[in-house]
């Protein structure tokens, strides 16, 4: 029983770890303090969809020990061993739908508009804001990874505070030609 209980805990730990998100309200710790490229656009359209979860290959492993473990625990040792490997086979099997379904994520599939007309779509999993089409956002792309939000509000935003201005030389003066005297 020990045993089982170990499989299960790496199998879950394991699971766990390969999950990600695709939020744009969450951002990685390689991207933190890197400059971004940001482009500023309009949202045309907001579709639901369902990005599919992985299948690495680590809930079909985790799966196949516990089901072995737990098969080969069953009968004599001929018995233990013909229902251990089964129990690996069917382990592994709802291991790996296990880890497919706890890394899938509801998405929205965002096609913009820029400014200089082009388009862009990209799918990203729902934030804490909800876009609509119309809204104005920003398209954030980091270390190769994009994000879009809404844009800041205009009116609330602060300027940038200007460079303190260098002191101007002295002006230069001029000296208009001397009349010409006539005789």
């Amino acid at each position: 029983m020990r045993k089982l209980f170990v499989a299960a805990t790496v199998a879950t730990l394991a699971t766990l770890s390969a999950c990600s998100t695709t939020s744009p309200d969450v951002v990685q710790r390689g991207d933190a303090q890197r400059l971004s490229q940001v482009q500023d656009a309009t949202v045309l359209s907001v579709r639901s969809v369902t990005v599919e979860g992985q299948q690495s290959g680590v809930g079909a492993a985790a799966g196949g020990v516990v089901g072995a473990v737990a098969g080969s625990s069953v009968g004599g040792r001929r018995d233990g061993q013909v229902v251990g490997v089964l129990g690996a086979v069917a382990g592994a099997m709802i291991g790996n739908a296990i880890e497919r379904q706890g890394t899938r994520e509801d998405a929205v599939e965002l096609m913009l508009q820029l400014r200089n007309g082009e388009r862009r779509a990209i799918v990203q999993a729902r934030g804490n804001e909800s876009l609509q089409p119309g809204d104005a956002v920003v398209i954030i792309t980091t270390g190769g990874k994009t994000r879009v939000t809404r844009a800041p509000n205009a009116q609330n935003a602060q300027p940038a505070m200007a460079e303190p201005a260098m002191p101007a030389s002295p002006p230069v003066v001029q000296q208009a030609p001397a009349p010409a005297i006539k005789n």
